[in-house]
Order: C-alpha cells, then structure tokens, then sequence
C-alpha cells in the first residue's frame, strides 16, 4: 500500500525534473512518485521514462498532449492509489528529513485508524536571484503535532495563507469534492487548495520545513511581468472559486472568515494587476470582475466590497490607482518574498 502519492506536473522539465524526483525517492517504497509528462517539448518525456525503468515499484511515467498545469494534476489524482496526495512541481524539491517525517506521521495516523482529511506542512521560499531563503510556517495560526478542527484555528498573518505548496489531502476527499482543474490555465493552485476546504474536518499541522518553492526565473508564472500578461487568467481562476463554494453554507465560522479572506486576496491580486496595466480595457475587466462577484455571489460581495481591501481596490482617479500600486508594493513585503 502507498500512504502518499506524489504528481509531478512536468513540461519542459529536462533541466530541474531530477532534482524533485531525487528528493522524492528517499521516501521509499511507501511513495508513489507520478510524472505526468504535459506535451513536453524537450526530453522530459525520456528522463521520466527511465526513472520508470529503474524504479518500477515507486515511478509512473504518464505521458499526455499539452493540457497545462490543471490538466497535469486531474492526471496525476486520476492515476494515484495512495492514501494522500500531494503536488510537487518539477522545478521545486523537498527536504528529504522532512519526507521520511511526514511519512512516518501519515503510517501512524494509518496504523491507529485515524481517518484525517488534510495535513500541512511548513514551505520555504528558495530565492535564486538572492540566494536567500524564507520559511512560512503556521505555528502561530494553528495547533502544533495534533489533530483539530477549523474551530481551532487561531489567528493567520497575512504571509500564512494555505498553499498547495504547504498541503497534503487524502485522496478520496478530492475526489469526493469533485475537483477538476481547467485546462490551458495557469495559477490553478489555488482552485487546488481552496475548493476541497468544506469536506475538511480533521487537519494536523507538521512543524517541518517541507516544500522548498524556488522562485525567480524570469520565465515563472509568479514572476510580475508574467502575472500581467496572463492576467485573463488570473480572472479566469477567480471566477472559478466564486463559484465553487457557497461560503455561507460552511459550518464553522472560522472556516467561513479564512475562505472569504483568501477570495478577498484574490480579488486584490486580479485588481491590481488590471490597474497597474492601467488601459481602458483592463479597468472595464475590473469593474467586469467585480461585478461578476456581486451578480454571482451578492452576499459575499458585500462582505468583500466593504473590507478595508475591498475599500482600497475602488479609491478613485488617479491617485487612487498610485494609492494602490504603493499598497501593494507594501503587502508584497509582507506576504510575498522579493
């Protein structure tokens, strides 16, 4: 039996893809490791083959035309028979302690018969231009080294956000939420680790610095100048989370409020990006957006229309548009990493 499946959602990968498969291999036998090579172009498709060849009881090698990154992950979910799942990009790695760590959790909670829905764990950002790096952790935000409930959640700074970087879900539960990724569209990640958060009921939080997240590349899709040009679809996935979950139909009221402040993110991100383009047509998709919001979802508008970040994505004029590139800068300081 595998307790952890592990998709690599890999194109174009020859330089990088090694790496994250090394890392992943010291998890032994009880991991499940699957490429899912997207279409590429370069032999990413080869070195995925071989790690099937020499290592047929762990590797799966799943080869698909070019369906993006949402596409590589509804392969990767489709295809795992581990308990848990987890998503590991092909340019990232993992701290191969913290692995057999995890892993060592995940058989506990098997062995003991405890059913548990979501695991987090610490990410760190790894900085190539700087050469530094920044651990998120959650220690101040939830529980430490037990299992609860979103009750139990305390207070999240800005930078703790729930990332897929930082989640490990059973795997049943995904599928039980039905969730399925678009195709052809980028930052579908937080579709990933948003939309499965209402069947969550048991979570434990692993204080290990797991995931290493390396940014940087000029050509990564985090990177400004790519975020802008591919801002339609940033909308896009926006649009898709407004319509996944009725928040207030959550139960727990914590649940309910991170949910509405990760949207809330969300919303600014699309804003601000659409005014730092600042053409006519990108402040039409902003107002676009946001009443797609208030026609789709009135409830949830309201609540983020009227937060101070709904309030300073509308500061009028020009002013108001400086006003908010100076406020992001800022937050970026905060949350981001460089």
């Amino acid at each position: 039996m595998k307790l952890l499946s592990v998709a690599i959602p890999s194109y174009n990968s020859e330089e990088y893809l090694g790496r994250a498969v090394e890392t992943l291999l010291t998890g032994g036998e009880e991991l499940e490791i699957i490429i899912v090579n997207d279409g590429s172009k370069d032999d990413t498709g080869k070195i995925a083959d071989a790690y099937q060849e020499k290592y047929p009881t762990i590797i799966k090698a799943i080869h698909q035309e070019n369906g993006g990154h949402g596409q590589a992950v509804n392969t990767g979910l489709k295809n795992a028979t581990g308990l848990y799942f987890k998503v590991v990009d092909s340019d990232d790695w993992v701290n191969e302690n913290s692995l057999k760590n995890v892993l060592k959790l995940l058989r506990k909670m098997y062995d003991e018969k405890k059913e548990l829905d979501l695991l987090i764990a610490n990410y760190v950002y790894e900085n190539a231009n700087l050469n530094k790096q920044k651990a998120i952790d959650y220690k101040s935000a939830m529980p430490v080294d037990t299992i609860f409930g979103w009750d139990d959640l305390k207070h999240f700074k800005q930078s703790q956000n729930i990332l897929m970087h930082s989640v490990f879900y059973r795997t049943q539960l995904l599928r039980d939420c039905n969730l399925q990724l678009p195709k052809h569209t980028f930052y579908v990640d937080n579709i990933f680790v948003y939309q499965p958060l209402p069947y969550v009921k048991t979570i434990y939080y692993i204080d290990e610095n797991f995931y290493r997240y390396y940014i940087g590349r000029e050509d990564q899709s985090v990177n400004e100048k790519v975020m802008m040009s591919r801002i339609d679809q940033q909308i896009r996935v926006t649009k898709l989370m407004i319509e996944s979950t009725d928040i207030f139909s959550v139960t727990s009221k914590k649940l309910r409020n991170y949910m509405l402040k990760y949207l809330s993110v969300m919303m600014m991100v699309c804003s601000v990006y659409l005014v730092k383009i600042g053409t006519k047509e990108s402040l039409d998709k902003k107002k676009e957006l946001w009443d797609y919001l208030k026609t789709t979802k009135p409830m949830m508008y309201n609540k983020i229309r009227h937060s101070v970040l709904g309030y300073s994505m509308h500061l009028p004029g020009h002013t108001g548009h400086a006003i908010i590139k100076i406020g992001y800068r800022i937050s970026q300081k905060i949350i981001g990493f460089g």
